[in-house]
């Protein structure tokens, strides 16, 4: 997702309390952060917010991370978050790409969210998709518990990709929807993407995994 033409980008990147800069220093250290040891979920590739933001109201006793690639989106999304009353000490975002995702986190994370990531439908392109062996291997460090990851996607095709890969990794599979929408798969937070594909009658799938320490 890209935006154009956020009025004082810079500005509101820099002077955003939500926003961390010096993200390579916490690695294994995040709790720092937050001041406490509550459990950390991270989500990788946030959009414009509205997921991680419901959730961090939500859910006050877990800790929050967006992840986005692109200064337009997170700045937008550090405008719609911080433009509401609600205080969420729980919630902060990091600008950065996925491919250094190893880089920042070390055995603290105990569940990845991948909303709508972007499919990279092209087979040469295979190994960019945020299932790919090549991320779920960067992801076995981020751990700090049973791996889980929850996903959700309009795309078929990258949908069966995703639980070929996991299955393949030692994943197994608490939930699986073809339509989420029409499931009984409770408390679902839409993303903004979402609440528009819902209203075009738009199938969600939806996967939610788990891999076993042995």
């Amino acid at each position: 997702m890209r935006l154009r033409n956020v009025k004082n980008k810079q500005i509101i990147l820099e002077s955003s309390k939500l926003l961390i800069s010096n993200y390579f220093n916490y690695k294994g250290k995040w709790a720092e952060i937050f001041g406490n040891n509550n459990p950390i979920y991270i989500e990788i590739g946030m959009g414009k917010g509205d997921f991680i933001f419901e959730n961090a109201k939500q859910y006050p006793n877990i800790n929050f991370i967006g992840i986005e690639k692109y200064d337009s989106v997170i700045a937008r999304a550090i405008q719609k978050i911080e433009s509401n009353d609600e205080i969420v000490p729980n919630l902060r975002l990091i600008r950065m790409d996925a491919k250094e995702i190893d880089k920042v986190f070390f055995n603290e994370i105990e569940r990845i969210y991948l909303n709508f990531s972007d499919p990279w439908p092209k087979k040469r392109h295979s190994e960019r998709r945020l299932t790919s062996k090549t991320f779920l291997k960067k992801y076995e460090t981020l751990f700090n518990n049973e791996p889980e990851i929850v996903m959700k996607t309009d795309n078929v095709s990258l949908f069966e990709f995703s639980l070929e890969t996991l299955s393949q990794s030692g994943f197994i599979f608490e939930k699986v929807s073809l339509d989420l929408n029409n499931s009984d798969i409770e408390f679902n937070i839409m993303t903004e993407y979402e609440k528009k594909y819902v209203l075009k009658n738009v199938k969600i799938n939806y996967l939610k995994a788990k891999k076993l320490f042995k």
